[in-house]
């Protein structure tokens, strides 16, 4: 079924509020403790689409979860080598993250599967997980590169030392799962920094691993369960960073956010650009950071996005964008190609749909250029409303959601199904934090 937004302009954003859990982690939650040896108590876990599609693929794999309820879930883990034979294909719905994580834990087993996904998903490069797997012994079949992808079992992997030609957490993390499989020493060497929520979880599951510089270092061997504590998603969290830091007035706290330094781009990225953030209450949960994120109106100025944090904020583009759009001045974004291969071609379809605001901006090969604020930071609005579509993009729309607040009429958001695999219950808290959105009427 289609689902429209429709939001009104203006207002601020204040008070404080909690996004669901984070998705990355919640995601590799139930993967390790599949795995692993004893239960693994999970509590925040994220009842979105995407991570919901997990779960269901490692019951289809003989893993007895309970739950989601509340946010807990308890997996009862089979052991490393404990996986069964799946009755029919396994379905990813709309995850990247569940095919392309879940294709290094299959190709240690035992047995042949098949992994699909939705149309969207279809269209995903996944020949860069296929061929450096395949360099660990992996047999896998894919569509001329894309899902799906068919699976044939190798139990005896073999180590690798392989230096990744993209920036791609999801990359180094099959690599990593394949390699609790392997024989030897896995070495994994980045090019540039990226999430390391996997290296963090797998230590708290008992592995040890080696980090020296770029490289991070697995022996194979078993996990044992464990209790993990999802903290709030911070690319969830960065639409109402953005949303304070755009509309005069705002001042919102953001509770329990995870802070790992390798997920901050989007934070640092906002400073630069004279956003007044500030990081209260810093903490840890089982291994990561969390801090309370308090964002306060400030005009904003555009700047040249430092590539180092481009990987650091790479889902989070999207909501920079219209952060761009309300900044004095040109920001100019390079070094970001992986925006192209996302849910969508997040670099068009943001272009596209800021052309329709009546804001200035340039799509290039690996970023964008945007001309912000015609009227001026502290005028009524930035740009004006209009009808956009976000290919059915969870992130583009819910970042065309936010910029409603600096628009001079309604934006209407086309094809917005698909927040629920993110970022389920987006719109009730966008209301209560000030935000005047609600379903578009049906045309």
């Amino acid at each position: 079924m289609r689902v429209d937004f429709l939001v009104e302009p203006g207002g601020k954003l204040s008070g404080t509020l909690r996004v669901p859990g984070d998705k990355s982690i919640s995601h590799r939650s139930i993967m390790l403790g599949a795995i692993a040896t004893g239960d693994t108590h999970v509590s925040g876990f994220l009842e979105g689409e995407d991570a919901l599609a997990t779960i269901s693929i490692f019951r289809a794999l003989g893993v007895r979860i309970d739950g989601p309820e509340g946010g807990e879930v308890l997996v009862h883990g089979v052991g490393l080598r404990g996986l069964k034979a799946p009755a029919s294909v396994l379905d990813c719905g709309n995850s990247g993250t569940s095919m392309r994580l879940i294709s290094g834990l299959l190709a240690g087993q035992d047995f042949d599967c098949e992994l699909t996904g939705d149309e969207s998903l279809r269209r995903r490069p996944m020949r860069r997980v296929a061929e450096p797997l395949a360099l660990m012994g992996a047999h896998i079949e894919t569509s001329d590169g894309r899902p799906p992808l068919r699976i044939h079992g190798n139990p005896r992997l073999r180590a690798i030392d392989y230096t990744m030609p993209v920036a791609s957490a999801q990359v180094k993390s099959a690599l990593l799962l394949a390699g609790l499989y392997a024989q030897g020493e896995t070495r994994i060497s980045e090019i540039s920094l990226t999430r390391d929520h996997t290296e963090r979880m797998l230590q708290a599951f008992g592995r040890k691993l080696r980090r020296e510089g770029a490289t991070v270092s697995l022996s194979g061997g078993p996990l044992r369960g464990t209790r993990i504590e999802v903290p709030a998603d911070i690319s969830s969290s960065a639409f109402f960073m953005v949303g304070a830091a755009i509309a005069p007035g705002s001042d919102i706290t953001l509770t329990d956010v995870g802070v790992n330094p390798t997920r901050t781009g989007a934070i640092e990225i906002l400073r630069l650009m004279g956003a007044d953030i500030e990081l209260q209450n810093t903490r840890t949960f089982g291994g990561e950071p969390v801090a309370d994120v308090r964002v306060r109106y400030a005009p904003l100025n555009g700047i040249a996005i430092p590539r180092a944090l481009v990987p650091l904020a790479i889902d989070e583009f999207p909501a920079l964008f219209i952060a761009a759009a309300n900044a004095r001045g040109e920001t100019l974004l390079a070094g970001a190609e992986e925006l192209r291969v996302k849910e969508s071609d997040r670099i068009q379809v943001m272009a596209e749909g800021l052309e329709v605001l009546g804001v200035r901006a340039e799509p290039l090969a690996d970023g964008m250029r945007i001309h912000g604020c015609r009227g001026g930071t502290e005028s009524a609005h930035a740009y004006s409303g209009g009808v956009v579509d976000s290919r059915g993009d969870h992130r583009i729309a819910m970042a065309f959601s936010i910029a409603a607040l600096r628009a001079g009429s309604a934006i209407h958001v086309r094809d917005c199904a698909n927040v629920a695999t993110s970022f389920p219950g987006f719109t009730e808290l966008a209301r209560r934090g000030g935000l005047a959105i609600g379903p578009a009427p049906s045309d």
